[in-house]
């Protein structure tokens, strides 16, 4: 027994960090949109950060649960409750059976939410992951997203875990109306001029309705100028890559992305920033700052050690008790 889906929100599936190894065969990773807050979920509620939780957007789910447990809810704030009363998010809270955690819509602070059990979801793996990779309809819930009526089980339930009132955290404030992304430049950068390069980081772009979990198209006023045409020679695309296709209008590719591509990418986005993109919606603001590989790898090692000392710090706790 688990969570019985009454109403399944616009677009929720279940993920965990990612389906590795197989992109030569044309199967992406998949995985959370925004790592941090995927992550936190987990260790909120006991589990290994990269557990199968639940990811949400814009509108999110309405769950029964047949079974005590204990949730966390990250990321955007879309109101969530449990049985009408405010849920705190952020924060370790246990829910009895019976109980229904329902959500509203996105208001202002972030457009994706995930929810963590404690113990896990009974999701078979596919490839070694969990993850829901709708483009190849592998993982997750056959592949799909979620439907009314369908049910997750718990892989290993807690009606209340050590320390309580120790797990939570200060709830994320998401950017709104304008963000701003470092980039690392390349690997095709020679495909546009110095000055190309230039206007690019100099002036901005907008999200446009073209955004889902493959990638997220923008809209500058003046198209990036190629020195030729554009396409290369396909090769493999990696999260956050940052395609220019013929058009001139780029597009940044996300966790559902091909495998490969055949248009210039003038540089990619660095991994701690792309929750800030994960979290926007259409109509929003992307300016872009050039960093160095060395920076972005020193920022994404300095995250990872917050997270882990987070994670100790509750372990501590809980052996304390």
């Amino acid at each position: 027994m688990g969570i019985v889906v009454e109403k399944p929100g616009i677009l929720t599936t279940v993920q965990d960090a990612g389906r590795f190894g197989y992109q030569q065969y044309g199967v992406s990773p998949a995985g959370p949109m925004d790592t941090r807050s995927f992550q936190l979920a987990n260790i909120l509620t006991g589990n290994r950060p990269d557990e199968g939780a639940l990811e949400f957007t814009v509108a999110g789910p309405s769950l029964r649960f047949e079974q005590d447990n204990v949730i966390a809810v990250t990321g955007g704030d879309l109101s969530p409750s449990l049985d009408g009363r405010p849920v705190p998010m952020y924060q370790a809270v246990a829910v009895k059976e019976g109980e229904t955690l329902s959500f509203g819509m996105a208001h202002g602070n972030g457009c994706r939410g995930y929810i963590a059990f404690a113990g896990g979801l009974d999701i078979p793996l596919v490839m070694g992951s969990k993850s829901t990779l709708m483009r190849n309809k592998m993982g997750g819930m056959d592949g799909r997203k979620l439907e009314a009526k369908d049910r997750i089980g718990f892989a290993a339930p807690a009606a209340e875990l050590p320390g309580m009132e120790k797990r939570r955290l200060k709830p994320e404030k998401f950017l709104q109306g304008e963000i701003t992304l470092r980039v690392v430049t390349g690997p095709q950068e020679d495909a546009f001029s110095q000055e190309e390069l230039r206007r690019f980081f100099w002036y901005g772009a907008e999200i446009t309705n073209e955004f889902d979990r493959m990638g997220c198209r923008l809209k500058r006023k003046e198209p990036i100028r190629h020195l030729k045409d554009g396409n290369i020679i396909s090769d493999g695309i990696a999260l956050g890559s940052i395609q220019v296709p013929t058009n001139g209008q780029p597009i940044i590719m996300l966790a559902d992305r091909q495998s490969t591509g055949g248009y210039a990418k003038i540089g990619t986005v660095i991994s701690v920033d792309l929750p800030l993109l994960a979290q926007s919606l259409p109509g929003t603001r992307v300016r872009f700052i050039r960093v160095s590989l060395e920076l972005a790898q020193e920022l994404y090692v300095r995250q990872k050690k917050q997270i882990e000392a987070f994670q100790v710090f509750l372990k501590q706790t809980s052996d304390q008790r």
